[in-house]
């Protein structure tokens, strides 16, 4: 089940809500709980028990650090186990099947495929769970004594999915202690309804056009191919970003204030500022738990190229079971270890918006990385929008789509902007006009609303693209 479905808005969710608000104050967590293993199991019914594992076995393992606190031995042991088990559950699940194929296409052996659906979620809430047993080891956070609570954080449901990745003890307190307001819900709604506009109305729609692009490689143009990618650049951050921001607006309204996993990264002007812009909680994830331990970037600079390759590998691997995603994620480590030897400083001299310029170029290409699965279509495709090929450099059919997806394209530029929330805020300063900026505010969120539920009605092009991490 997605967040931008019918049955969610009109069944799941004002079920699941009565449910929560009419349970008692400590009851509230095992109505999460209930509520999110239903929802987990209205797509995954056999996979729950995989989820339940993943929380029984971090909550025993938090609880075993914490009583061996003071014999490091143990502790250490005790935490190797845990994340052992995680990685080990994440690797067979997610990339056994990438392994045999990478072993039968290198050494011509005929092993066969495990073809095991991936568990949806999986890579989030191992992340969750992974973070939880270190934070309790480097004593950050104390061991969670309730497994109704734990396991009410591991399989919430409005971040379970696709993030963010929420870190135990940025809920700690929350879990126990928190209050649900009028103020938070109407916030939680509002944050909400943004989400769902972007996935529907503005990713969902510039996706129609990516995926033209993407089906006939062969005959793109040079603009064809530029306007193709750009239209994937739109529809992977609103996609992504408006899942953040429904599952954000849902945290909201259980009384939970979940961290923020984007801050507007086109704006940005090198990689490493837009990768502290883009997925956030991943980025900070692989900062606190695998770059920092491994000395981050005070060491030599061979020692920073090999840090830098380990967490950008990793990142690419989580991402996806491809070689595509491992590409993917080396482009940007090459990026940002090439910004941070030299290229860094060199970039602060030239004026920003040729640095934006640079950062809009790499990061297209390196869409071009993600979004297709094969060498082939990805070199033929980063060959089209270099001129190279005979289909020349614009075409009717690119005319065609310009004019059809001229206007969302202006839209889509303008939303991915801190632009409109600038210009909120300087109006609503004047008192004259708050009134009628609040107005325009509601009527704005009613009208995506609508137009959202009339397109989940009757449209049938819904993908979710980070469902399948």
């Amino acid at each position: 089940m997605v967040f931008s479905s019918v049955v969610f808005l009109f069944t799941f969710l004002p079920a699941a809500l009565l449910l929560y608000y009419a349970s008692p104050r400590r009851g509230k967590n095992a109505a999460l709980l209930l509520i999110s293993l239903l929802f987990y199991a209205w797509g995954e019914p056999v996979y729950i028990v995989l989820l339940l594992f993943s929380a029984v076995t971090d909550y025993v393992n938090g609880l075993l650090i914490e009583r061996f606190r003071g014999r490091t031995a143990l502790q250490r042991l005790t935490l190797i186990f845990s994340l052992g088990v995680n990685v080990g559950v994440l690797c067979f699940f997610k990339y056994a099947d990438f392994l045999i194929d990478s072993l039968n296409g290198a050494f011509g052996t005929t092993i066969a495929p495990l073809d095991l659906p991936l568990p949806i979620g999986i890579s989030f809430y191992t992340f969750q769970t992974m973070s939880y047993t270190i934070d309790v080891y480097r004593g950050r956070c104390k061991a969670q004594r309730s497994f109704i609570d734990f396991a009410a954080f591991v399989s919430m449901f409005p971040q379970l999915v696709a993030g963010p990745i929420v870190r135990y003890d940025e809920v700690e307190k929350q879990l126990s202690e928190r209050s649900i307001t009028l103020e938070q819900i109407g916030y939680g709604v509002r944050r909400f309804i943004i989400g769902l506009g972007k996935k529907v109305l503005l990713a969902n729609n510039i996706g129609m056009l990516w995926d033209m692009s993407r089906s006939g490689v062969d005959d793109l143009t040079t603009a064809g191919a530029w306007i193709g990618i750009i239209a994937f650049a739109f529809q992977i951050y609103f996609d992504f970003s408006g899942y953040s921001d429904m599952a954000i607006g849902l945290g909201s309204m259980l009384g939970f204030r979940f961290p923020e996993n984007f801050n507007y990264p086109y704006i940005s002007a090198s990689a490493s500022e837009f990768w502290r812009r883009w997925h956030m909680t991943l980025g900070s994830w692989f900062r606190d738990y695998v770059y920092f331990p491994l000395g981050g970037s005070r060491t030599s600079k061979p020692r920073l190229v090999l840090n830098l390759f380990v967490v950008w590998f990793l990142t690419g691997l989580w991402h996806g079971a491809s070689w595509n995603f491992i590409l993917w994620g080396l482009y940007f480590g090459l990026l940002i270890g090439l910004e941070k030897l030299f290229l860094g400083s060199w970039l602060e001299r030239l004026w920003r918006p040729v640095r934006h310029a640079y950062l809009i170029a790499a990061a297209l290409f390196g869409w071009v990385l993600f979004g297709l699965d094969d060498i082939a279509s990805i070199t033929n495709y980063m060959g089209k929008m270099l001129g190279l090929g005979d289909s020349g450099f614009l075409s009717g059919t690119d005319m065609y789509n310009l004019r059809n997806y001229g206007l969302l394209l202006i839209i889509l530029v303008i939303s991915a902007t801190p632009l409109a929330a600038r210009v909120s805020a300087l109006l609503q300063r004047r008192p004259a006009l708050q009134a009628a900026v609040s107005f325009a505010d509601y009527g704005l969120l009613a009208g995506m609303l609508f137009a959202s539920t009339a397109y989940l009605i009757d449209g049938t092009y819904n993908p979710f693209l980070y469902f399948r991490f």
